[in-house]
């Protein structure tokens, strides 16, 4: 792959080929704000990152976690980018706010296609095909592929699907540049993959979940192709290269913060987290400024900004040190797991999977939050299915089905002309998105009150 080729500015659909520069704003930076004014970027605010529906008001959604990684990516997109221009001779082509800005980007929307209740809602909606209702499509959908996505539902491929759309979408036509498109892909390849895929590319980070579904990969597929990105298999490219750095901005993130919020409000001891991010920190570390600071909160803060910002300087290196073999798609490694500290991130994690992410109130609200999604999507494809099969006159009622009331809650772009699509696959896949975008909130009233338990006020 080659530098000059990665970076366009040109958005799906548009007739010229190329970049098209402004004077004022680069492309690459309209597309932050595309997706900060998004609805599907605001309904994050109310999205658990860890602690579902949490009563205290400090910890993380994924609105404030994507925020934070944002900001952490572009940092560590402006210290890459300089070498990298530098180094390229891109100067004419790129600037290092643009880089920057690219990484901030795909930072801010990198959750924007999680389902609520954080990572059990993705197994709620595998699970609903794997072993509960929705089993029984498998046979009429009648494609391993497609039944793949359904089985494995991935927050990523959702992500993609919203920001590639444009027009009345849920993502409110966010339409972003290839090069941004490309950099939020982390998985650049499909869900169904053969045993014999599998074991050749075990050790591929990138091949380790998806990054499309098969409604999608003609999308995927032009805006790779344009940008020239290394191709592997038929369906599997290399990653493009800022997507590393997505990821490790992510890695340090979710690794420190969700650490802090531990620590916050009691499930971690402050001892314990003092000694892990000190040894972050190392020589950084100032114990006359730690001294004076009385507040414990403080103090963590002190330790956390001080490690997040050790970690940019070993990600960043790792990256620079390993340019070439990244371009020729021979690196396809986690930049956070080839740095000094590894051990000490590894035991972080490990202290935040017993103690916060295993926590006796997650755990309860993330088994209500898979009756909840599972619930949903058995009324809305019900709802869908019947109202397709009214409209097609494929069944003998004359009459609408009672269902048909649950039509009026879905969103006019699931719609065509008042009808569902005609093809299975994809009338289950929006009413997939549909119940990914809804908050934690929305989502418990909404069950709720379809199932009679609330009635509306």
């Amino acid at each position: 792959m080659y530098w000059k080729t990665l970076f366009s500015e040109r958005r799906l659909g548009d007739t010229k080929k190329g970049n098209a520069f402004s004077p004022d704003r680069s492309n690459f930076e309209k597309d932050y704000d595309r997706v900060i004014f998004s609805s599907a970027f605001r309904r994050m605010q109310d999205k658990t990152q860890v602690i579902p529906l949490p009563e205290s008001d400090f910890v993380h959604t994924r609105l404030t976690h994507s925020l934070e990684v944002s900001c952490v990516g572009r940092s560590l997109g402006k210290i890459v980018g300089k070498e990298i221009i530098d180094r390229n001779r891109l100067k004419k082509i790129l600037s290092v706010p643009d880089f920057g800005a690219i990484v901030a980007t795909s930072c801010l929307s990198h959750d924007i296609g999680n389902p609520p209740f954080g990572h059990s809602g993705e197994s709620a909606i595998s699970n609903y095909f794997k072993n509960g209702n929705g089993k029984k499509y498998e046979e009429l959908i009648n494609d391993k592929e497609k039944w793949s996505d359904l089985i494995n539902f991935e927050g990523n491929a959702n992500g993609f699907k919203l920001i590639t759309k444009s027009g009345k979408s849920v993502g409110g036509g966010i339409k972003l540049t290839y090069t941004a498109l490309a950099s939020f892909v982390k998985y650049p390849t499909k869900s169904y993959k053969e045993k014999s895929e599998r074991e050749n590319y075990k050790d591929n980070i990138s091949f380790k979940k998806y990054g499309y579904f098969q409604s999608d990969k003609d999308i995927f597929y032009e805006i790779f192709d344009e940008l020239e990105i290394n191709k592997i298999e038929k369906y599997y490219y290399s990653r493009h290269p800022i997507a590393f750095l997505v990821e490790a901005s992510d890695d340090i993130c979710y690794r420190i913060m969700d650490f802090e919020d531990g620590i916050r409000i009691g499930l971690i001891p402050f001892s314990k987290g003092e000694d892990l991010l000190r040894e972050i920190v190392g020589k950084d570390f100032d114990s006359r400024k730690y001294s004076a600071i009385k507040d414990k909160r403080e103090r963590i803060g002190y330790l956390r900004a001080k490690a997040i910002n050790r970690l940019l300087k070993e990600c960043s290196d790792i990256f620079l040190d390993n340019e070439k073999d990244i371009l020729k798609g021979k690196f396809d490694e986690q930049l956070i797991d080839n740095i000094e500290l590894k051990n000490t991130l590894y035991e972080i994690e490990k202290i935040s999977i017993e103690k916060v992410y295993k926590s006796k109130n997650v755990i309860q609200i993330e088994v209500a939050g898979f009756k909840v999604v599972g619930g949903l999507l058995d009324m809305f494809i019900e709802a869908v299915n019947d109202l397709y099969e009214f409209k097609n006159r494929k069944t003998l009622r004359k009459e609408k089905p009672l269902s048909d009331n649950l039509i009026d809650l879905l969103p006019e772009q699931f719609l065509s002309e008042g009808k569902p699509s005609e093809d299975l696959y994809e009338r289950i896949l929006q009413v997939c998105e549909f119940v990914a975008g809804m908050t934690d909130t929305y989502a418990v009233m909404l069950f709720k009150r379809l199932q009679g338990i609330e009635l509306p006020k």
